[in-house]
């Protein structure tokens, strides 16, 4: 049985960064999740079908990634789809710090799911969806902030 892992976030939108640790993911894994929640503390600019359907034209052919919506604990997703293991980018310290924060409150609810954390890549560390919503929101162009695959659907707004 090829081991699940869980790519969550809010996504919104899924930029190169998020693209990168992804397919990082799939090296070690044999599936990949990639689970679109809701932040609550964030202000969404695209529904989350919108979201998942930009996804999905990324990886249209890797089949070892799917593309979910999920509301809850992403720890009772996991359980859901039989992941055992949760993928999280890091681009900075203040990520580990706030990532590391979640991942023990997930350990002590589930002991047998485990967070991998894969360092962001050097030129994918200044890229954050928030970065990209604010460029989008103020009519700039975001083209070097998203995936190749983003540029063909109708998702994003066409000031990209």
């Amino acid at each position: 049985m090829a081991s699940i892992a869980v790519f969550p976030g809010s996504f919104d939108p899924f930029t190169i960064g998020h693209q990168h640790i992804a397919t990082r993911a799939l090296s070690m894994f044999g599936e990949v999740v990639i689970a679109i929640g809701n932040n609550v503390d964030k202000q969404a600019m695209f529904t989350p079908q919108e979201r998942k359907a930009g996804i999905e034209a990324i990886f249209v052919h890797e089949p070892r990634i799917k593309v979910s919506i999920y509301s809850g604990l992403t720890i009772d997703f996991c359980q859901s789809v039989g992941a055992k293991f949760i993928v999280r980018g890091l681009r900075s310290p203040a990520d580990f710090e706030h990532e590391m924060h979640i991942a023990q409150a997930n350990q002590m609810m589930d002991s047998g799911i485990e967070t991998v954390f894969l360092l962001a890549h050097p030129s994918d560390s200044g890229v954050s969806s928030t970065l990209v919503r604010d460029v989008l929101a103020n009519g700039g162009k975001a083209l070097p902030f998203l995936p190749n695959a983003n540029l063909t659907n109708n998702n994003y707004p066409k000031t990209i």
